[in-house]
């Protein structure tokens, strides 16, 4: 089949290098280092699913017209990165890799002919210099549209991705991407600090802080009518149980995540993009749980305060650990 990836970041560059090694014809649209590393010596792919280096046609835009589309850019660029290729894509089955909770509403008003579709990863990986992508804890993955059941189209797209990686299709997928967007949420804290995962969950003080950012997540949910999907050992039932559980009894949750990352140090994708100097999707995680909250008539002071102290990073560099942990005392 031919692909085509937009986007050649941890995600892209990995379903990149999987499609080719089973045999499908890849093109990736990609910009900047990350163009040049492809060309110069393709996609370096090392971890959990095995070594490869795959050699793949790369280009600023895609220059065939694909058969599948899988749209992999950090969720600020996916605007720009679907406009500049819609002339050969639109009509075309578009999945949409990518957290937050509008990428696939923003594809399908950009591509009306075509049927957009959203997976959800929980796949870790490292992607720190251009061209390499190392996966550090690989998962199932979720593939969806919607809030109704598994469309027979939806079905067959899960079994080609599923040749990369493991991937399921799912009903109510909305509701799953409000799950993952509470799992994303182990994102902020990691990159205030510049410390891995696994660190800051196994500190007393900022996993507080994760764990208060991601019951406010459930919660804001909960007021926006979601019922949340299930995703990765986690349930609607679960979640709001987890939201209204006293702060000390909710680190149980953040703990087993981080566990279930490995010992592998996991920076997360916001501290990556930070470490490569580019902006991150911080609006469109935390971000988002902040403008939910509006809608909902309520608040995220949590969520604010860690939208601003990243953007501040962005700026500055790594904070002092006490910045973050003023948040739990206010």
């Amino acid at each position: 089949m031919r692909i085509g990836i937009i986007g050649a970041g941890a995600l892209g560059g990995m379903f990149a290098a999987l499609l080719a090694r089973a045999g499908h014809d890849v093109e990736v649209a990609a910009r900047g280092r990350g163009l040049e590393a492809i060309r110069e010596h393709g996609i370096r792919l090392s971890g959990g699913y095995g070594e490869t280096d795959a050699r793949v046609h790369a280009a600023e835009r895609l220059t065939r017209r694909p058969e599948l589309v899988l749209v992999c850019t950090k969720a600020q660029d996916a605007e720009a990165a679907i406009d500049a290729n819609r002339e050969l894509i639109d009509g075309v089955t578009v999945v949409v890799v990518q957290n937050g909770l509008d990428g696939v509403d923003l594809a399908a008003r950009l591509l009306p002919a075509s049927r957009c579709l959203g997976l959800l990863s929980i796949i870790a990986a490292n992607h720190t210099e251009p061209g390499a992508v190392h996966i550090t804890a690989p998962a199932t993955s979720y593939l969806g549209e919607g809030d109704g059941p598994v469309a027979a189209q939806t079905a067959e797209v899960a079994a080609v991705l599923s040749q990369a990686v493991p991937v399921v299709a799912i009903p109510g997928f909305r509701g799953a991407q409000w799950t993952k967007l509470v799992v994303n949420m182990l994102n902020a804290v990691p990159a205030i600090v510049g410390r891995s995962v696994q660190e800051v969950v196994a500190d007393a003080a900022l996993r507080r802080v994760v764990t208060a950012s991601m019951r406010e997540c459930v919660r804001v949910g909960i007021a926006r009518g979601v019922r949340f999907g299930a995703l990765q050992g986690l349930s609607d039932l679960r979640l709001r149980a987890f939201a209204a559980a006293p702060l000390a009894v909710g680190q149980l949750l953040p703990r087993l995540m981080a566990r279930r990352m490995g010992d592998i140090p996991n920076l997360g994708s916001t501290q990556q993009s930070i470490r490569r100097g580019q902006t991150t999707e911080i609006d469109h995680l935390n971000g988002a749980v902040v403008r939910e909250a509006a809608l909902a008539g309520t608040d995220a002071p949590i969520n604010r305060a860690l939208v601003a102290l990243v953007h501040e990073v962005e700026r500055d560099g790594f904070l002092p650990e006490s910045r973050v942990q003023a948040l739990v005392r206010r």
